[in-house]
C-alpha cells in the first residue's frame, strides 16, 4: 500500500512539473489516500458485490446448516464467526474476505452447498477459516482494489488530454502516452505476479491448516476432487478477484499444463496429493 502511494504521488509530481500545475500533485495525493482507504475498508464489499453474494438465510434449512458449520469451526479455530454469504451460482467455489477476523466474511456457491456432503463442506469452510486466522484475507482483499487502480491508471494515462497550458500540451500528451503504454504493457505482468505471490503458497498453507482444524484431510481432498471433475466458470468472476477463491473461478483443465504456471492457484492434483499425504 505504501509503494502504491509512492508510485501514484510520484507520477502526480512528474505531471505537475511538466504542466506546471501543482493541483495535479494534490489530486494524486488524494487519489492515493482514497484508494488505500477503499482497499482497506471497502474492498471486501466490492468482492462480494462482484459475484452478487447475499447473506445466508437462516430460515433456509441448507443455509442454516452452513451457518452452524461455520460457527462450530470458528470456535475450534478460536476466531469470531464470519458472516456467511451465498452465491446463487451452480459452480462449486468459495472464498473468504475482510480486513481482519472480526470483520470477515465467507461466501459459498449454491453448487457447492448442494453437491458436497458434510465432511467435504467442513473441509472447505476450515480452509477459508484458515485464510481468516492467518490474515490472508487482508492481503488478498487489498490486492483487488490496487489491481483495479493500476488498470484504471493505465487507461486514464492513454486517454488524458487535459491539464496545463498550450505550450506544454504536446510534450505533456507524449509523456502521458508513454506512461500509459508502459502501464498497459507491465500491469498484466505485475498483476499476475502479485496475485501468484499472494495466492499460491497461501492456498497450500490454508489446505494444511484447514486439514489440521478438522483433523480429516480427506474431507477437503474429496471436495477438491468433485470440483476438479466438474469445473464451471463462476458468473461475475474476474481476474482481479480470481486469487480469492478456493479454486480458480474459470473453467479449465486441472492437469499439469503451461497454463498452470500462470494460474493464481496451485494444481488441484498437487493439493489433493498433499492432503492425502497428511492423512497417511
Amino acid at each position: 500500500m505504501a509503494i502504491f502511494c509512492a508510485i501514484v504521488i510520484g507520477v502526480g509530481w512528474t505531471l505537475s512539473y511538466i504542466y506546471k500545475d501543482q493541483s495535479i500533485l494534490v489530486i494524486a495525493v488524494i487519489i492515493s489516500v482514497v484508494m488505500n482507504w477503499v482497499s482497506y475498508f471497502q474492498s471486501d464489499k466490492l468482492a462480494l458485490a462482484s459475484v452478487k453474494a447475499r447473506l445466508a438465510d437462516t430460515h433456509n434449512l441448507a443455509e442454516h446448516k452452513i451457518q452452524n458449520l461455520v460457527e462450530n469451526l470458528s470456535i475450534t479455530a478460536g476466531v469470531p464467526a464470519p458472516k456467511v454469504y451465498i452465491i446463487d451460482d451452480p459452480s462449486m467455489n468459495a472464498f473468504a474476505t475482510g480486513r481482519n477476523p472480526a470483520h470477515a466474511s465467507i461466501a459459498l456457491t449454491r453448487g457447492m452447498i448442494e453437491t458436497l456432503d458434510r465432511s467435504e463442506l467442513e473441509g472447505v469452510i476450515a480452509h477459508e477459516l484458515s485464510h481468516v486466522k492467518n490474515y490472508d484475507i487482508l492481503l488478498s482483499t487489498v490486492v483487488i482494489t490496487l489491481v483495479g487502480a493500476i488498470t484504471l491508471m493505465a487507461d486514464w494515462f492513454t486517454r488524458a488530454r487535459f491539464f496545463g497550458n498550450r505550450d506544454n500540451h504536446d510534450q505533456g500528451n507524449n509523456v502521458l502516452m508513454l506512461i500509459g503504454l508502459v502501464l498497459i504493457v507491465l500491469s498484466p505482468i505485475f498483476i499476475t505476479l502479485l496475485q501468484l505471490a499472494v495466492s499460491r503458497k497461501r492456498e497450500l498453507l490454508a489446505d494444511a491448516s484447514g486439514a489440521m482444524l478438522t483433523r480429516f484431510p480427506e474431507g477437503l481432498a474429496r471436495a477438491l476432487e468433485k470440483i476438479a471433475v466438474n469445473p464451471r466458470t463462476l458468473r461475475g468472476a474476474n481476474r482481479a478477484t480470481a486469487h480469492l477463491f478456493i479454486v480458480s473461478p474459470f473453467a479449465g483443465k486441472v492437469g499439469a499444463t503451461i497454463a498452470n504456471l500462470w494460474s493464481t492457484h496451485p494444481p488441484i492434483e498437487q493439493r489433493i496429493k498433499l492432503l492425502r499425504s497428511m492423512g497417511a
